[in-house]
């Protein structure tokens, strides 16, 4: 046979090895991110519960870390996590350094499931099940039985867990046999390593980044440790690259759309790693300087396992030794990321925040004031955002859209804070007024917080009739136009009367709740008159009915606030709100009637007059 066509076969032979490592690598990644997602939602809300305990001290953060990412097999996952939970203030910056150290070290657990393939025993042996070519099928199996037969709770979940494990294993074992097919090439790729260890840095650094994951590629390496045996010399750099390649695809991910508080933290994962691959490549250089790493170790041919042993303390030892000065990595990313200037309103909340101090919850009724400052400017920030949405409906704006988001977190900050705080008072109260401003500071925060909710609902809905490129009705416009005006009025007078504690004012609530109560349904029948009449785009249905009905729903909210300051003021209603409510309801209280007169004439009359128009209009 020619020369040249044995060239060819050859490299026909070599693509389809490629082929099947990169048909392996394939099933490796899918099989761990099953297993990773199995792990998540058996154990997510738990672990974001205990994410959120985390205390002040590193080590402890560290260790959690390093459990989580043990749990779900991916580091990128439980960085992630904490940047999610940075962000939603669930966790301070300081506290998260810690995490992100651990979950580098949990990341090399699945390096050391993989060594599982060097496992060399008898057919006799109990230690034959978890060799890799026995544990792939019996896991898969499991997996399939429990998904397709068994019908108990979670059953679907551990499955794909199951089944995950076995797909890992049958994509290394599938990269272990291609690898063997190649294994002169890949020992000589390898070899070039040797004497050029800057490279072998660079393409641990470009291979993980494309990969996105330090597992695949460390498991790439195991791989060929297992079929051709690799030398520490060839690979350490490479490893060092694995390392510093899976914090940049790490920190790009996290950093999308974050704040500074978020960027940092993903930050940190980077000046880590640097100083850590620093850390390593002088002691490897002092070692072989002083003599104290001899040839033999230096030469020294590593199998599956060694490759996940060098993986692990590459992890582990840098993470200990640079655990106790984590606080400068803190002080340098907070200089590479300082915080924005905030705006007036932003300042004033993160100023509201501040003055919740503990030093206060020894004298209840001093915190309770601080307290009740972040409470009444959330009925501040609540308002602006209504406005805001008003606002959007009428002229829509990208930039106060954002707006909105930014105080609906804002919102969020500032209930949880002084939610948190309000409970800290409780073990100090011991005056009964005490403990009603506390219980109708808690009713309040929630209130307000839900009610930035709904208007967060109605931005969404807003931007998705923009998305369709379709608008409202101007009959439509001018109907809601109307319940906008009496739902921003029923907002003004719930909030002043909280803030003056007034029950003179929240029983006006009430009257004017009914009537946009009327207003939502009187314009629920018109929008569907309207639909079955091709006078308004069908693409408005939804949407439409989405804002009248979160329109309706903020005005629950006020009811029901106005309601809890009425029982605060009289306590013998304090457990029997429904049924004063009931009452209400079915008496001729002379007050009561007048004031759903006078909304009527406000609200509902001008309602009227806009149909007349509208029917003339059509004539």
């Amino acid at each position: 046979m020619p020369a040249t066509v044995k060239q060819e076969e050859k490299k026909v032979e070599v693509f389809f090895h490629i082929l099947a490592m990169f048909g392996g690598l394939s099933m490796f990644l899918y099989g761990m991110r099953l297993m990773g997602d199995g792990l998540k939602r058996s154990s997510g809300t738990a672990m974001k519960a205990a994410m959120a305990k985390v205390t002040n001290k590193p080590a402890i953060g560290f260790i959690f870390g390093m459990l989580v990412t043990c749990m779900i097999q991916s580091s990128t996952a439980t960085i992630v996590l904490t940047v999610g939970m940075v962000g939603a203030g669930l966790l301070n910056f300081r506290q998260s350094i810690g995490i992100v150290l651990g979950a580098n070290v949990g990341t090399a657990i699945t390096a050391q499931i993989i060594r599982l393939m060097d496992l060399n025993t008898g057919s006799n042996s109990i230690l034959s099940l978890f060799k890799a070519d026995n544990l792939a099928p019996m896991a898969l199996i499991i997996g399939i039985l429990l998904i397709m037969f068994v019908k108990k709770r979670n059953s679907d979940t551990t499955g794909t867990i199951f089944v995950g494990f076995g797909i890992l294993f049958m994509g290394l074992i599938y990269m272990g046999d291609a690898v063997g097919e190649m294994g002169e090439g890949l020992t000589g790729m390898l070899m070039a390593f040797q004497g050029n260890y800057f490279l072998g840095f660079l393409a641990g650094v470009a291979v993980t980044a494309v990969i996105q994951s330090s597992s695949a590629v460390v498991g790439i390496i195991q791989t060929l440790a297992s079929s051709v045996g690799v030398q520490f010399c060839g690979v350490f750099a490479v490893i060092i690259g694995v390392n510093i390649g899976d914090c940049l695809t790490t920190f790009i991910v996290s950093r999308i759309g974050a704040k500074p508080e978020q960027i940092r933290t993903a930050l940190i994962h980077v000046i880590y790693n640097v100083f850590a691959a620093m850390l390593i490549i002088i002691v490897l250089a002092a070692g072989r300087l002083f003599g104290l790493i001899p040839d033999d170790l230096w030469n020294m041919t590593l199998n599956s396992g060694g490759v996940a042993n060098v993986h692990g303390l590459f992890r582990l030892i840098p993470a200990v030794v640079l655990l106790p000065v984590s606080g400068v990595f803190a002080n340098i990313a907070e200089k590479m990321v300082p915080d924005k200037p905030l705006n007036e309103e932003d300042a004033m909340i993160v100023e509201n925040i501040r003055q919740l101090d503990e030093h206060l919850l020894m004298q209840p009724g001093l915190a309770l004031s601080a307290s009740g400052k972040v409470v009444d400017h959330m009925c501040e920030v609540a308002k602006h955002n209504y406005e805001a949405i008003v606002d959007q409906i009428y002229n829509y704006e990208d930039k106060r859209r954002e707006r909105i988001g930014q105080r609906e977190e804002m919102l969020d900050q500032m209930a949880d804070a002084s939610n948190n705080y309000l409970l800290k008072i409780s073990p100090y109260i011991t005056l009964e007024s005490d403990s009603k401003n506390q219980s109708l500071q808690i009713k309040a925060l929630t209130t307000f917080e839900r009610i930035g909710d709904l208007a967060e609902n109605c931005a969404d809905d807003i931007e998705s009739i923009r998305a369709r490129g379709v608008d409202f009705s101007e009959t439509a416009l001018a109907e809601m136009r109307i319940l906008l005006n009496a739902v921003g009025d029923i907002m003004d007078l719930t909030f002043k009367a909280y803030t003056e504690k007034s029950s003179s004012l929240a029983k006006k609530v009430e009257p004017l709740e009914q009537v946009v109560d009327e207003i939502v349904a009187e314009l629920r029948t018109r929008h569907i008159h309207r639909m079955t009449h091709n006078a308004c785009n069908v693409y408005c249905n939804i949407p439409f009915e989405n804002l009248i009905s979160n329109m309706e729903r903020i005005s629950d909210k006020c009811s029901d606030m106005a309601l809890g300051l009425i029982a605060y003021k009289q306590s013998d209603l304090i457990g029997h709100e429904h049924e004063y409510m009931v009452r209400l309801h079915e008496s001729k209280d002379i007050s009561y009637a007048k004031g759903i007169r006078d909304n009527h004439e406000r609200y509902y009359t001008p309602l009227l007059k806009l149909e007349n128009i509208v029917e003339q209009n059509d004539k």
